[in-house]
């Protein structure tokens, strides 16, 4: 199946504006659209879009980076980019085509 890979970076600290984590928020998110198979990946540091060092520092927790990464159909990624532009996030992503499949 072609598609996309979607890659979401935020910050553990960063929250929807419903209270909840951006990053448990976009997993409910995605589930809800039909999404299957959102993974999040926990990095120990990443420089962001301003230029700020960003770290899993043991005082800093809450400014650990993380990816919200998909692989999505074309037609559950255009629907989620519909819908997502509805929650004004400003949230960074990347969009990569692939091939995916089970064997």
């Amino acid at each position: 199946m072609k598609g996309f890979q979607l890659t979401f970076s935020t910050l553990q600290s960063r929250k929807h504006p419903n209270g909840e984590h951006l990053s448990h928020w976009l997993i409910g998110f995605s589930k809800k659209l039909g999404i299957q198979g959102v993974t999040v990946i926990k990095a120990s540091q990443g420089v962001g879009r301003d230029g700020t060092l960003h770290s899993d520092t043991f005082f800093e927790l809450a400014d650990e980076p993380l990816e919200v990464v998909m692989n999505v159909s074309e037609e559950l990624c255009e629907d989620l980019f519909k819908a997502l532009s509805q929650e004004k996030l400003e949230l960074f992503y990347t969009k990569t085509p692939i091939e995916f499949g089970t064997i």
